[in-house]
């Protein structure tokens, strides 16, 4: 019986870890916006920050992107993103967290503090 709630007890750990390792948010896209050659249309989506990935949920659709994590000085004080015209469309580069000091940059895209010309933020 003991070695039973042991067991149990280091399985609920280990489901506890695993979820503590991704944390969940949401994001607004005003716009229709290509995210890995996925193209969402403009609304509310919750995504799901991991160590080397984001999850961005679609209605039953789950899109795995690569991303990094990054710290920046300041909270941010909503979430908005950044993205670039790419073939008249805005292709998501990155998205800044509200009420953090995070920032998720997507695939190999470059971290630069402000939008270069062809970008935008919403």
């Amino acid at each position: 019986m003991k070695r039973a709630a042991v067991t149990f007890a280091s399985l609920f750990l280990l489901a506890a870890l695993a979820t503590a390792n991704a944390k969940t948010y949401s994001v607004k896209l005003f716009r229709p916006t290509v995210v890995a050659g996925t193209e969402l249309k403009a609304g509310t989506y919750g995504i799901d920050v991991k160590d080397s990935s984001i999850v961005i949920k679609d209605g039953k659709n789950l899109i795995t992107v690569p991303a990094r994590l990054e710290t920046v000085a300041t909270k941010y004080p909503t979430t908005t993103t950044r993205c670039e015209v790419s073939n008249g469309k805005d292709e998501l580069l990155e998205i800044r967290l509200g009420d953090t000091k995070l920032k998720v940059v997507l695939g190999s895209g470059a971290s630069n503090a402000g939008a270069a010309a062809g970008q935008m933020v919403h």
